[in-house]
């Protein structure tokens, strides 16, 4: 499958942690407004995803004033959040997994794996899936998959108990991007944040010619085609 050739101009605002805000004709998309990311991160969603049910990535009271805030907002993600918030909003929580595509205020949603990285043998692995969005951006939650198909702007988690950096490098040689943005940096300081940038950047041993880029909460791009 080939990327997206639709031109409308898809906005991405980063958010806390691992949660994201895309934007296209007046249209709002959130991606896991989670408990380290702003109180109002979910506020004013048409759609909103989930990739797993982990605090930093399910917040139900975020998700709630959100649905609340607009009656005509609607949930996908998989069952075991879905097990938690559809019986407030009948009607309004989908649940997907892998293969799936479906349409989500107006974007293109394609859902690309199941299982949360492995943070340690002794813990139980969690389902966990990714979203490409419009064919363009994939937001992998927890996990290091590579989507079985081109995807211009990869969303990096890079930092997590389950993590290291020579894997998220070898994950970005791997998914291939134009564009990489960072993700999942809740937990880092300024200490780390320029670490990380060093070692993605010129000064370390190469992202496969992938641009990478940190943006702060707030901070707004625009996704080129």
């Amino acid at each position: 499958m080939g990327i997206d050739t639709n031109d409308t101009p898809l906005g991405l605002t980063k958010q806390g942690h691992s949660c994201v805000r895309l934007h296209k004709e007046g249209r709002t998309l959130v991606i896991d407004p989670g408990g380290f990311s702003e109180q109002e991160a979910a506020l004013g969603a048409d759609a909103l995803l989930v990739t797993h049910e982990h605090a930093d990535h399910f917040d139900e009271l975020r998700l709630r004033a959100a649905m609340e805030d607009n009656p005509e907002a609607e949930i996908w993600t998989l069952r075991s959040v879905a097990d938690q918030i559809s019986g407030a909003f009948p009607g309004r929580v989908h649940v997907v997994g892998d293969g799936d595509t479906f349409e989500a205020a107006g974007f293109r949603i394609e859902v690309h794996g199941e299982l949360h990285a492995v943070i340690h043998p002794d813990i139980p692995r969690i389902t966990n899936i990714g979203f490409v969005v419009d064919g363009l951006v994939f937001h992998p939650g927890d996990a290091l998959t590579v989507p079985a198909r081109p995807v211009h702007t990869l969303l990096l988690p890079v930092h997590a108990p389950w993590n290291k950096y020579s894997e998220v490098l070898d994950y970005v040689r791997a998914v291939g991007p134009t564009q990489v943005y960072d993700i999942h940096d809740g937990l880092l300081n300024d200490n780390g944040l320029g670490l990380f940038g060093r070692m993605l950047g010129a000064g370390g041993p190469g992202t496969g010619g992938a641009a990478h880029a940190h943006l702060d909460p707030g901070e707004r791009v625009s996704l080129a085609r």
